[in-house]
């Protein structure tokens, strides 16, 4: 079976930033960058959203744990990560809670039992995934959450004008056929009529400027569904 086009661009990806550059730092450029910094950012997100310890998470896309490492920092948690290179895998376990679960997984589904976690979240994901793949996600999510879970996830969309930049990189990138992944946009409203269709309630969008939590803005918007 041929993989995931998510599957082929970063194992590509990590593979050339592994030969090339020190492992710390093409763990952090894997994830895009800052890895210390976002992490505590996206841990910020959660605290605000109401993560309390004891707390069972999802974290799809972990990559290389940034927010695992955050996390760990602050919280004891019943925290899963999944990701689809073992690299990045093998190394979040290193930064991260000895008891924290991390899963390779590379098909359009979530590993975990109906109705067991507080928290799906899923940081600069759906930026790189289509959108049939991003709500095919969003069912599982809905699925594997608690009653009154919550699903977090951030997005770009062309309503942000800082957003623009990533849009016009992809852009000359994809006309000089370097382009390393798909880069994706996915407006508010489409993701109010999935959240209509999976019945989600929208929580709130925070924009990338905004950081209601009183603390330095993510860069990417945010979307915040409960079941």
């Amino acid at each position: 079976m041929t993989p995931f086009h998510f599957v082929r661009d970063y194992e590509r990806l990590v593979d050339q930033l592994v030969r090339n550059y020190p492992i710390d730092e093409a763990m952090s450029m894997a994830v895009g960058g800052r890895f210390e910094s976002i992490g505590a950012i996206e841990r910020d997100v959660l605290n605000y959203l109401g993560l309390k310890d004891g707390m069972s998470l999802m974290d799809l896309g972990c990559g290389s744990g940034r927010l695992a490492s955050a996390l760990s920092k602050r919280y004891k948690l019943d925290y899963t990560g999944a990701d689809i290179v073992q690299a990045l895998l093998d190394y979040a376990k290193t930064k991260s809670d000895p008891a924290y679960a991390f899963l390779l997984h590379r098909d359009l589904s979530i590993p975990l039992p109906d109705g067991s976690q507080d928290f799906f979240t899923a940081f600069s994901v759906f930026t790189h995934l289509l959108h049939n793949e991003s709500y095919i996600y969003l069912e599982e999510a809905k699925r594997i959450l608690k009653p009154n879970g919550l699903a977090v996830f951030s997005f770009l969309e062309f309503a942000a004008p800082t957003h623009w930049a990533t849009f016009t990189h992809t852009t000359t990138a994809t006309r000089m056929r370097s382009c390393p992944h798909l880069n994706t946009f996915i407006e508010r409203s489409a993701i109010a009529v999935w959240a209509e269709h999976l019945d989600f309630t929208v929580v709130e969008f925070i924009d990338p400027d905004k950081a209601p939590w009183g603390g330095i803005p993510l860069g990417q918007s945010i979307a915040v569904l409960r079941t």
